[in-house]
């Protein structure tokens, strides 16, 4: 099951790779093969790619973008079912939303995912995988080099998780329960 939300977003901290050291907890070949699993689900699900659903992009914030569309679903991945948050970020700075609708592709910056894994994975930060993808699907990276996707910026000042901790359970768009929390208790 597949929901859009057409709330605008919390404020954001950027990823800047700002305090981040080299030997930080994400961005390893392994989180990369991971996320790129992770894609193939969004792909198979049609929330990334050619011919994925569209929702109403609604206002957005940095690091996101100036609008989005967001979408809740789960997805299973090496043998694991979990929820899987996926948020099309689309710019530049002044876009409007009768811009991205009008052409959608040429306003898609970045897709920024969150995937709850298995227990265990990362306890500290309720188990959430992050990636944020470029729109072909190769995985951004942050000014060190370092590809977005594991535990991002875990244990830094700014980031993923510095930024989603924040939040009881690490999403701000919605306070509506996710299909695997209930499944998980």
């Amino acid at each position: 099951m597949i929901r859009s939300v057409t709330m605008a977003a919390a404020l954001a901290v950027g990823i800047a790779g700002q305090g981040i050291a080299q030997d930080s907890p994400f961005g390893t070949d392994a989180d990369a093969d991971y996320a790129q699993a992770v894609w193939a689900q969004m792909v198979a699900q049609r929330l990334a790619g050619d011919g994925m659903i569209r929702s109403f992009p609604y206002e957005g914030v940095a690091p996101h973008g100036m609008m989005l569309e967001t979408f809740y679903s789960s997805a299973e991945v090496q043998g694991h079912t979990g929820t899987l948050i996926v948020k099309r970020n689309f710019g530049p700075e002044g876009v409007e939303v009768d811009q991205v609708l009008a052409d959608p592709g040429k306003h898609l910056g970045a897709y920024t995912v969150m995937f709850q894994r298995e227990k265990g994975y990362d306890e500290d930060n309720q188990n959430w995988f992050w990636a944020k993808y470029l729109p072909d699907g190769s995985l951004d990276m942050n000014p060190k080099g370092m590809r977005l996707a594991g535990r991002v910026a875990k244990g830094a000042d700014v980031g993923c998780i510095a930024c989603h901790s924040g939040a009881e359970d690490y999403i701000f768009t919605t306070d509506a329960p996710m299909a695997m929390d209930a499944m998980m208790k």
